[in-house]
């Protein structure tokens, strides 16, 4: 199924020029009234370094004529398909849709007239009936009305595809709940004991059964090098976690050591039937965390639950930049000033400008998530699908889902650690109250490590990488394959787009999709940027994410 905005994106020149304004129109007219037509056709550079009026005023043309390039190359971009899994059409119940916040019956189902409300708040797009929406709790809804932002850097957020996500009944959908099931299990279980703890051994085991699993394999087997990790350009090389979430940040004078505040050991939540319905309500939560008082460097699932549970929008990012600057990682080969013998670059092709892209892209990523999200998909959380097998496991309701489920050691195992088929959850409030496709740390995570690599050599060699102890005291050395820059950032998007789901809060293909959705918001604003560098380049160089080279 494919659905369409009602809502055009395109204007055309006259249009655009009319829509100025009186003043503002009649003004720019003038400030070009005395620039030569052909100066207005064919500005240079050189022209605007000049501080006469007339070469103010080409200055202003050229600035015009940037802004309107830039927009008319995208809007003259194909119509974008937004293609849906038909699950919203398929069940009036709206069983495998986003529903949290709002009012709901006993078996956790969302009352009808308020899932109705809903649907038409996002088709009108007006305020007034976000503001409308009945609640079933004090709880309210993650901002809806921020997927009709317009972003005028880069490509707008609904000129952005993406693939539909896996159906509720299918295989697919099965084998992301049974990797969920598991990734809470071994939330406990160091990273450096994957090879040999028995939990991880039980999950791969269970995983290497489902008939639709899409993490990475090797020789088409899962196995504990590839549990729960992406499958980028230099994901499976070396330890779990990316160095950049090990490494000490440098933020001016101080040295940060990414030692961090984490919960203790089964701090687990939702696992009882009534505390589990009243967050699908929208209730606040009866609990918090309850955090170890010894600060550590992050050594397993709970750890990078919690990093992402506090993190800011590019806290991972920025680190990774002040990381790969403090030592002295080269950029491009390619950039402009790598052979200059008079220039250095600063605040073009150096240090200002990579720490400005780093943060740029992140809300444009958030924007382009958010059109998803409540336009397009509404896809339901991880939270309220193990709710369904619940109610389906206890005869309280009976619902489609995929066999594999239920022929899974993980259902036996959820069963056996917490008295329910609830999925235990790494949060006392559970997931945040907005859609779960796609992940918007995952946004996040693509675009800025897309920023990054574009800067950045990919090949660079890490030296003296490390790994955390087992009980994330200590950081010891690595000693294995070289890790890379571009390897260690590919794994670092990964590793916090995957981190949402050991928490809970998000699936599989939320986060790997996701990848795809920031890693194209950054190639929109990254070509807008190519077109005001002064600089003789060749363009912005780098592996996505899928493996394949590209230029801008």
């Amino acid at each position: 199924m494919v659905k369409e905005f009602a809502v055009s994106r395109k204007l055309n020149r006259r249009t655009f020029l009319g829509q100025l304004g009186g003043v503002t129109a009649a003004s720019l007219v003038a400030g070009f009234a005395g620039v030569p037509s052909s100066r207005r056709l064919n500005p240079t550079v050189a022209d605007a370094a000049e501080m006469a009026p007339t070469a103010v005023q080409d200055r202003r043309w050229q600035a015009y004529n940037l802004r309107q390039d830039a927009a008319m190359t995208h809007s003259g971009q194909p119509f974008p398909s937004f293609p849906t899994n038909g699950d919203e059409d398929c069940y009036p119940t709206k069983l495998a849709n986003y529903t949290k916040g709002l009012p709901h019956n006993q078996l956790g189902e969302v009352e009808p007239t308020a899932y109705a409300a809903l649907v038409k708040a996002v088709e009108t797009g007006r305020p007034a009936d976000f503001e409308a929406l009945p609640l079933g709790g004090r709880v309210k809804l993650a901002n809806p009305l921020a997927a009709y932002a317009f972003e005028l850097e880069g490509y707008d957020p609904h000129q952005l595809e993406m693939s539909a996500p896996p159906a509720f009944k299918s295989a697919e959908m099965a084998s992301e709940m049974i990797e969920l099931y598991w990734q809470a299990l071994t939330r406990d279980v160091p990273f450096a004991e994957y090879d040999t703890h028995p939990l991880t051994n039980a999950a791969v085991a269970d995983l290497v059964k489902c008939s639709d699993f899409r993490g990475p394999k090797v020789s088409g087997v899962v196995t504990p090098a590839t549990l729960f990790r992406a499958s980028t350009p230099g994901d499976l090389t070396g330890p779990y976690l990316s160095q950049f979430l090990w490494l000490d940040v440098y933020h001016g004078t101080m040295t940060l050591a990414q030692r961090n505040r984490v919960p203790v050991a089964k701090d687990d939540y939702m696992m009882a039937y009534p505390e589990w319905l009243n967050i699908q309500r929208g209730l606040p939560p009866a609990w918090v965390n309850v955090l170890d008082p010894t600060p550590r460097y992050l050594r397993n699932g709970r750890d990078i639950g919690e990093y992402v549970h506090r993190d800011f929008t590019y806290q991972a990012y920025l680190n990774a930049c002040l990381i790969l600057l403090a030592m002295n990682a080269p950029l491009k080969a390619n950039m402009p000033y790598r052979r200059s013998l008079t220039q250095g670059g600063f605040i073009t092709f150096g240090p200002p400008q990579v720490l400005d892209c780093v943060g740029r892209v992140a809300n444009a990523a958030l924007k382009a998530a958010w059109c998803h999200k409540w336009l397009v998909h509404r896809r339901l959380r991880p939270e309220a699908f193990a709710g369904r097998v619940h109610n389906h496991l206890t005869s309280a309701a009976r619902y489609p889902i995929h066999a594999e489920v239920f022929n899974s050691a993980a259902i036996g195992a959820i069963f056996h650690a917490t008295g329910s088929y609830l999925l235990p959850m790494a949060y006392p409030e559970g997931c945040p109250t907005h859609p779960v496709y796609p992940a918007g740390h995952a946004a996040i995570a693509g675009a800025c490590t897309t920023v990054l690599k574009a800067f950045f050599s990919e090949s660079f060699v890490i030296a003296n990488p490390v790994v955390a102890s087992a009980d994330g005291l200590s950081l010891v050395p690595y000693k294995g394959t070289d890790l890379t820059v571009g390897g260690e950032l590919n794994k670092l998007a990964a590793n916090i787009a995957l981190a949402r789901n050991t928490a809970g809060v998000h699936w599989r293909s939320d986060g790997i999709e996701e990848l795809k959705l920031g890693e194209a918001v950054a190639i929109g604003i990254l070509t807008d940027l190519r077109a005001t560098c002064p600089e003789p380049f060749t363009g912005f160089s780098f592996t996505k994410f899928d493996g394949s080279t590209t230029t801008i």
